[in-house]
């Protein structure tokens, strides 16, 4: 199984697997939350900076872990918020499950959120030689490892009906990036709401008036996502859109 000529076999596990077991919680329909694995609860930043300040450690960076605590904290209260409301959607048994990266920060406060809400949860985590590793949040037979990054794009992009982008690195830049241009090429058809969170993070990291300026995105394309730092904002964006093209007027559901 582990040869090139078994290649095939093993991209059609990490296709068959998932989609059996989100057959078996009946999931056609979830919110994708993507983040850093890097940034870490207020609660553990401020244990790390009083560890830091006693040790004689890096303080500096134990003090920006603080501050970049409130992107946890938020996305743990939208997740929350969010599996609340879509439990208690009334007149259809369609439901909204929140899924993350499956691994620790930002991943780990989106299943935290959905846990805290009584939620089931998925966590799509990938095989790496650091970093990674499945957070105790996500509902236990939701949790997949996948060896392809590809495979685990695919099924965020399949059943995604909204896209919450915390601040993150590579990784993160990575599936914004993606599902932005399947958005933008109509190759996902379906109305997807995309909320870029943390407006001080995202207008230094990408200027994308300058991709209008230069002529290499269109005027247009910056209505393809919000950016807030608001989660009562995203919060309202996120259902009233659900509410409005995924529930009203469903169109194209996958």
């Amino acid at each position: 199984m582990n040869s090139k000529d078994a290649r095939p076999l093993r991209i059609l596990s990490e296709y068959v697997e998932p989609e059996s077991r989100f057959r078996e919680f009946g999931i056609q329909d979830t919110i994708i939350i993507f983040g850093s694995a890097r940034l870490c609860s207020q609660e553990d930043a401020e244990k790390g900076l009083a560890k830091a300040k006693a040790e004689g450690g890096d303080v500096a960076a134990a003090e920006r872990g603080l501050r970049n605590s409130k992107y946890y904290e938020a996305t743990r209260d939208l997740s929350e918020r969010l599996t609340h409301w879509s439990k208690g959607l009334e007149g259809t048994e369609r439901r909204f499950v929140i899924c993350s990266g499956g691994g620790p920060g930002i991943m780990e406060a989106a299943n935290r959120g959905a846990s805290d809400a009584k939620g089931d949860n998925i966590g799509l985590n990938i095989s790496l030689p650091f970093e990674q590793h499945d957070n105790p949040y996500i509902t236990h037979r939701l949790s997949i490892e996948f060896h392809y990054f590809f495979m685990r794009k695919f099924w965020f992009s399949y059943l995604a009906k909204a896209v919450v982008v915390m601040p993150g690195g590579f990784g993160t830049l990575d599936e914004f990036m993606e599902i932005l241009t399947l958005v933008q090429t109509g190759k996902i058809k379906k109305n997807m709401p995309i909320v870029l969170f943390g407006k001080e993070f995202w207008d230094k990291v990408i200027n994308f008036e300058a991709l209008v300026e230069f002529g290499t995105i269109s005027p247009g394309d910056l209505d393809l996502f919000l950016c807030t730092d608001s989660v009562d904002e995203a919060y309202e964006h996120l259902t009233s859109e659900l509410t409005k093209h995924a529930l009203q007027d469903p169109g194209t559901h996958l």
